[in-house]
């Protein structure tokens, strides 16, 4: 066990610690999170939209209309067409101020001009009762500002502030004399770099619009977004995904924010696809998003520690562990392992390495399956924050299915069954230390 962690301490430690510190995958990993809270709100209205409880249709029907359902989703649509526009600023924005040359705001705004520069103008409306379908011009689809844009959007937003950044640190601006407002001097600043990023975004999508390829979208959408989404959204692809992240927690570092980067992406992609489709009432496409992995995979925080913590209360002689399980419980219920991972601890402890990895393992098998099946209700695409405590979380991620309780609270069992153990062995150890110490004080003389 100790070379393992050697190894993972040499080997494993460097490259996530490069990977975590890399400018562009912190700036994708913060940046996207400007989309976050939007998504929560219009989550919120989708909640009130399909309440399931008896009667509650007709109920707002006589009161607000026929339409009432159709009317609550306007906030829902709102921030959820625009998560790809949200995702480019922040995106833009964190990267410009990781460099701390170029202005952020203004970064932001030129990649977000060269991310709406990349989408086909154009949409197909089939009017009510035709069968013919016509291209009406000067449309930007939404379709291409929430989740199926964000690949475009993140990669967009890289590039045009690495050109906007190049252009401005050699210096080719224009420069307001003395006494010019600040905003004003900015913007002028700012002219000659966004006309030269802008420019090579435009360019290229001409070149592109010359290919087999009708956009920019359609390439790396084929180029990035499918070897991703078979990577974020399949079984093994989950697998591979929850051990890489246990064993970066396992040597102290934040496995979520490194691995989170390359998920997050695809994960809420998944999201709003299932969104659609529940609000549509059509079947749910996806198992795997970002409420599948941080509602039922990692009830209590990495690890799926609430397991953990339970047994803790429960059944724990030793003082420190029964302190730490009062310490730590509250943040547990609300998904913070932090203070489990560094008070028992995981880290770098050989007595928790093998739980530690296999129950987020045997959860996203067991889960997966369950909600591939159709025993288990399958995410909705309602973004609840990750600390909703588990139970509640699940009822409100399926759209009110109470298999999706269910499912959390097999899996907290599950993980105090794996965790059960080699908590035993921790215990004991902490007690005989415990007891060894208390028995030194009695028999040592007083003074």
């Amino acid at each position: 066990m100790n070379k393992f962690y050697a190894f993972l301490e040499n080997r494993l430690a460097p490259i996530a610690a490069k990977l975590s510190a890399q400018r562009h995958l912190a700036s994708v990993r913060d940046g996207i999170m400007l989309a976050m809270p939007f998504l929560i709100i219009g989550s919120v209205f989708m909640i009130i939209q399909y309440l399931p409880i008896p009667g509650y249709e007709d109920f707002m029907a006589n009161i607000f209309g026929s339409q009432w359902q159709v009317k609550l989703g306007y906030p829902v649509e709102a921030s959820y067409n625009i998560m790809a526009i949200l995702a480019c600023f922040g995106v833009a924005y964190r990267l410009a101020e990781k460099y701390k040359t170029a202005d952020p705001l203004m970064s932001g705004a030129v990649a977000l001009v060269s991310f709406i520069l990349t989408i086909p103008q154009i949409t197909t409306f089939t009017p009510e009762g035709s069968k013919t379908a016509y291209d009406v011009g000067g449309v930007i689809p939404t379709i291409l500002t929430g989740s199926q844009g964000l690949f475009v959007a993140i990669v967009v937003a890289l590039g045009a502030t690495e050109i906007f950044r190049v252009i401005f640190e050699k210096n080719w601006v224009i420069k307001m004399p003395d006494g010019v407002p600040e905003a004003v001097g900015k913007s002028f600043i700012a002219l000659i770099p966004g006309f030269i990023t802008i420019t090579t975004v435009w360019i290229l999508r001409l070149l592109i619009e010359l290919t087999p390829f009708s956009s920019i979208n359609e390439i790396i959408s084929t180029v990035i977004g499918i070897p991703m989404h078979y990577i974020g959204s399949t079984l093994p692809g989950m697998i591979v995904t929850v051990i890489i992240i246990a064993l970066l927690w396992s040597i102290g570092l934040h496995g979520d924010a490194i691995i989170g980067a390359f998920t997050n992406p695809v994960w809420l992609a998944n999201m709003d696809e299932n969104r659609a489709a529940f609000q549509a009432g059509k079947e749910l496409p996806n198992v795997v998003t970002q409420q599948f992995y941080e509602l039922w995979i990692v009830p209590g925080g990495t690890g799926a520690l609430l397991g953990l913590v339970i047994l803790l209360f429960w059944r724990a002689k030793s003082k420190q562990m029964k302190q730490l399980a009062k310490i730590s419980g509250p943040a547990s219920v609300f998904n913070i392992s932090e203070p489990i991972v560094f008070g028992v601890p995981i880290v770098l402890n050989p007595y928790f390495i093998i739980p530690f990895v296999l129950t987020p393992v045997l959860l996203v098998i067991m889960t997966y399956f369950g909600m591939e099946s159709g025993l288990v209700a399958k995410p909705a695409g309602i973004a609840l924050p990750w600390t909703t405590p588990p139970i509640i979380s699940g009822f409100l991620a399926t759209g009110g299915k109470i298999s999706g309780s269910i499912m959390q609270i097999i899996n907290i069992l599950v993980a105090m069954l794996i965790y059960w153990p080699f908590f035993k062995v921790w215990d004991a150890q902490k007690y005989k230390e415990e007891q060894a110490l208390t028995n030194e004080e009695v028999g040592s003389p007083k003074a």
